[in-house]
């Protein structure tokens, strides 16, 4: 079939990111005998330069990689937890019902950083300059603006200039939007690496010592003392119309580190495919999995309204179970094995019917009734509330300020069979001012918590929040086959299940599935403030065709038609059994590239 750019082939390896830079920066490590844990760091930092309005450095990281040396699949987890001061008496105590989607009160504590320096210490091959230089040059030298940076910057500039004045010093240089395509720079950035660089190589220092100081001087030095002033002494401007101080200490940063775990699994067919546990909303990919497994996919047209209904319906209930279960392991039990085992999916598989449901139905697992009941109890009162308002009346820059971020992704294949798909986030221009001694911005992430006592995903110190980061891998008859996700917040299982599904029942090749029509539902409440919530939804790109998108209307969804070529951001990477790579990008926004050879 006609698709909008090749398939990439190789042997040696494979990039794809959501930015071609980024994934050049990424092939140059491999060129330059460094493997695909070196490219993959190497291209999450310069993706933090040139994608700042998704991804900034104190954001979040989880990422899935099969290492061939240790022959096992993990997870590396990079999200950071809420500070000791993030409780929910507090918050409640500032007057807020929702955390907001941005300043300072929404910031966990910074988790790529200390994620990518595992990752790298741990499985990559590289000294710290040679990963760090390519996102220091873009930073310190300027690189071609994107359209959408200068567009977001456009929209905060009235709240920049009165609220937030750190930031409008280095997005507003001179005063005026920077233009797209044209160099932007941000040199406090750069002099932020370059200092950890200087700290980190001490002489007589090997590269895991360069590494591991690297890590103290951002959580035990200067970064994290700037942050904690910063924290400490700025009442920011946020979504509420209110200003607020954060609680995020040095001692929170000192505190927590980076850790490896055992991914979630679940067996499709010849298929294993390995997501993050309940701390992510992974599993969710899992058990919709587990629910079409009863359904003859293949028999259904990759494009086809049968098609398109059964993958919503099915994805409607596992994000009604989502929001009833899912929390951090380490402070809440989750029934997991009960909500991806077979007798659990036959019931459930049960309520996927000819129609569009419009309610959520989270299912009842056996001791969990009345933390089910909660959950329903606090959609029930989020439906019933105006959102737009948490604190005192917003004033219309600060609402205007809450323009959402969103995510970017890194898939690597190379030639010894490694693989890694990552998944950052966080920390955009959107979420927080600059701190100027940095040159970065705080994270966003602690708006996924809830300000209700007793749910799985109720805001406690220490907890991580139920984030929508979600990157994939797939093995394949026993043997680690793919790597692939996308942004996209709550559509992010959506778009990537899709691609997973297109690519095993249809035969297409990664390009191929990626280049087809997309589609999601916002029936369940989103994770982002205002939680949003659209029961019955449907988008779904308008090449579809007309014939598609009524048959899905006479069954009862809430068609929203979207342009065609904007929905979704995938990219994906795979290895065959013979070691031909594979590498897919996504047209839409013309800036994801998959590089290989």
């Amino acid at each position: 079939m006609f698709t909008t750019r090749p398939e990439i082939l190789g042997t040696f390896g494979v990039v794809t990111s959501t930015h071609w830079l980024g994934s050049a920066a990424g092939m140059a490590m491999l060129e330059r005998g460094g493997n695909a844990f070196d490219a993959c760091v190497a291209t999450g930092f310069v993706l933090q330069v040139v994608e700042p309005h998704l991804v900034g450095p104190a954001g979040e990281v989880p990422a899935v990689f099969y290492s061939a040396k240790t022959r096992k699949v993990e997870v590396l987890c990079g999200q950071g937890t809420a500070p000791a001061g993030a409780t929910i008496a507090h918050y409640r105590g500032e007057g807020l019902t929702l955390i907001p989607g941005n300043g300072l009160l929404s910031t966990v504590i910074p988790g790529a950083f200390d994620a990518w320096m595992l990752l790298l210490r741990d499985h990559g091959s590289m000294r710290l300059r040679d990963i760090l230089e390519p996102a220091i040059h873009y930073a310190e030298n300027g690189h071609p603006l994107l359209p959408r940076v200068s567009d977001s910057i456009r929209d905060l500039k009235l709240f920049f200039e009165t609220e937030w004045p750190s930031s409008a010093a280095i997005y507003l240089p001179g005063g005026e939007v920077p233009k797209p395509r044209k160099l932007f720079r941000n040199e406090a950035l750069a002099a932020t690496w370059k200092r950890i660089l200087r700290e980190a190589e001490a002489p007589g220092r090997n590269r895991e010592a360069e590494i591991e100081a690297a890590r103290a001087a951002f959580y035990k030095g200067f970064v994290a003392e700037a942050i904690d002033r910063f924290s400490r002494n700025q009442a920011v401007m946020d979504q509420s119309g209110e200003r607020h101080r954060g609680v995020i200490t040095g001692d929170d940063m000192a505190s927590w580190q980076a850790s490896y775990e055992a991914p979630q699994t679940y067996d499709y067919h010849n298929y294993r495919v390995n997501k993050t546990r309940a701390w992510g909303q992974g599993p969710v990919f899992l058990q919709t999995l587990a629910l079409l497994k009863g359904f003859d996919i293949a028999a259904m047209g990759p494009t086809s309204a049968p098609f398109v209904h059964t993958v919503i319906e099915a994805l409607k209930l596992a994000f009604a179970d989502r929001e009833a279960y899912y929390g951090d392991p380490d402070f809440v039990d989750v029934p997991i094995d009960t909500l991806l085992s077979e007798a659990y999916a036959v019931e459930r598989r049960k309520l996927i019917g000819e129609k569009a449901s419009l309610a959520m139905r989270p299912g009842r697992v056996a001791g969990f009734e009345d933390q089910v009941d909660r959950a329903l109890s606090a959609l029930r009162a989020l439906s019933t509330t105006d959102r737009t308002v948490t604190g005192s009346e917003p004033t219309m820059a600060s609402m205007r300020s809450a323009r959402r971020g969103d995510t970017v992704h890194v898939d690597v294949v190379d030639r010894h069979g490694n693989m890694i798909a990552a998944m950052p986030s966080g920390g955009w221009l959107q979420s927080s001012p600059v701190i100027p001694e940095l040159g970065f911005m705080l994270n966003s992430r602690a708006q996924m918590f809830w300000l209700e006592e007793g749910l799985p995903a109720s805001l406690e110190p220490g907890k991580r929040p139920r984030t929508t980061l979600t990157p994939s891998l797939a093995e394949k008859d026993g043997e680690p086959y793919m790597v692939f996700g996308t942004p996209g917040g709550d559509q992010q299982e959506q778009w990537q299940l899709f691609l997973f599904l297109r690519h095993v029942h249809h035969g297409l090749n990664l390009q191929e599935a990626i280049d087809l029509p997309m589609a999601h539902t916002a029936h369940f409440p989103s994770s982002f403030h205002p939680r949003e919530q659209k029961p019955g939804h449907l988008g779904a790109e308008a090449n579809f065709g007309p014939d598609v998108l009524d048959d899905l209307r006479a069954r009862g969804h809430d068609v929203d038609v979207l342009p065609e070529w904007t929905v979704g951001r995938l990219v994906a990477a795979s290895r065959d059994p013979d070691g031909v790579l594979h590498g897919a990008a996504t047209p839409r926004l013309m800036q994801a590239y998959a590089i290989g050879r």
